[in-house]
């Protein structure tokens, strides 16, 4: 009987733990750099924030809606080196972004709704940058 109830504690941690990995989206790819958009929910909005510590920036996007902040999905983000060439370019599909950038210094073009705003950012080796887009 202890044999089989540890089997069963086992086999149902197994099967939580599986679940909370489901949870984060697929890894994407725009112009050769990866990321991860999302954050619909609790559970996708729990392991994308748990996962945001892997990766170099997180975005994270908001507007005024009835006089409070809401979460949104659907802006438009386009990134530019230094150089000023376009080296990503992708839509969030919520309100969280986590994309995989160099060392290095970059402007990040969001846009929502029509309303562009600008960002200059400059990503540090083994730091997570969060940047807060806000639109109102």
């Amino acid at each position: 009987m202890n044999t089989w109830l540890k089997l069963s504690i086992t086999s149902i941690c197994l099967s939580f733990s599986c679940f909370a990995l489901a949870q984060i989206p697929e890894t994407l790819h725009s112009e050769g750099v990866s990321y991860i958009t999302g954050g619909v929910g609790e559970g996708e909005t729990t392991s994308i924030l748990a996962e945001a510590k892997q990766w170099p920036l997180m975005l994270e996007m908001s507007q005024i809606e009835n006089g409070r902040g809401v979460w949104i999905f659907g802006a438009k983000i386009k990134i530019v080196d230094s150089k000023k060439q376009l080296i990503f370019n992708a839509q969030a599909d919520g309100p969280y972004m986590l994309v995989n950038l160099e060392s290095g210094e970059y402007q990040i073009q969001a846009t929502y709704q029509d309303v562009e705003q600008k960002k200059a950012i400059n990503i540090k080796s083994n730091a997570t940058q969060k940047i807060s887009l806000f639109w109102k």
